[in-house]
Order: C-alpha cells, then sequence, then structure tokens
C-alpha cells in the first residue's frame, strides 16, 4: 500500500498541545493584537494555541526535541524567555513561552514536554498561548484540524 501526501499531511496534524485545551483552540484577538499567521503590523510568523500559565504542555505527535531557544533578548521578559525546538515527521518547529522538561531525546505523542510559562507576568490581559512557528517561517495552520 503506497502512501499519499494526503496520507503524510493527516499524520502529521498537531495533537493536543496544553493541557486544559484539548482542541487547540487558537488566540483569536485580545488587547495586545492576534493570534493567527501574518497578523499585525510586524509579520507574526507563528500561530497562538490557548494554554493557560502553568499548565502541562504535550508533544503533538512523536517528535525529536532540538534544544532549547531563547525568545527574546530583553530582560524585562525574562520570565517568558525560553523555548523549544522540535522535529518530527518532515516538520521543524518552534514552541515558545515553554520550560522544557529536558531538551534532548525523543518524546511520543502526548507525553509532558514542559510547562506554559507565566505570560500574565510580562503582558497583563493577554490570552496566554503557545506559539508554534515553523523552523522556515511558513504558515503553521494547516497542520492543526
Amino acid at each position: 500500500m503506497q502512501t499519499t501526501n494526503m496520507d503524510l499531511f493527516h499524520m502529521l496534524w498537531f495533537g493536543q498541545l496544553c493541557s486544559g485545551n484539548p482542541t487547540n483552540r487558537r488566540r483569536i484577538s485580545d488587547s495586545w493584537g492576534q493570534g493567527h499567521y501574518g497578523a499585525g503590523s510586524r509579520t507574526h510568523k507563528g500561530l497562538d494555541i490557548v494554554c493557560e500559565d502553568g499548565s502541562v504542555v504535550y508533544a503533538p505527535f512523536d517528535v525529536t526535541l532540538e534544544g532549547k531557544l531563547t525568545v527574546y533578548n530583553d530582560p524585562n521578559k525574562a520570565a517568558i524567555n525560553s523555548g523549544i525546538n522540535l522535529s518530527g515527521g518532515d516538520l521543524t518547529f518552534k514552541l515558545f513561552y515553554v520550560r522544557p522538561d529536558r531538551v534532548s531525546g525523543t518524546v511520543r505523542k502526548g507525553e509532558r514536554i514542559g510547562v506554559m510559562l507565566p505570560m500574565q507576568q510580562v503582558y497583563p490581559g493577554i490570552t496566554s498561548h503557545v506559539h508554534v512557528q515553523m523552523k522556515d517561517k511558513s504558515d503553521p495552520t494547516p497542520y492543526f484540524n
């Protein structure tokens, strides 16, 4: 049986990213802006998935952890200055605002990879979220059902 591109596409849909958000509900709009790909004057290069501060963050599918990342160089944003690089299937992507449990190895879909950082500390009133950004900065939206 031959695998088609559509089969691969469906295998790479993101599973639940954050506890408390089983459907990967997206950040729409709040006083800080919008969470869809391409939003805003600085052109938002990712997709924001709602996640409450302190919530567990899960592997969206079987992934390889490829190191911690620094989100900001601004010391005023130190509380949310962490994330992780991941790859799985043919995708390489980043999750911002996550304190990873570890930064290397492999993790199965649905296993814990970290904790959502305290976004309300830095952006009071924002819809707290994990920012999903593809390594090539393409639109991640098609990978979410």
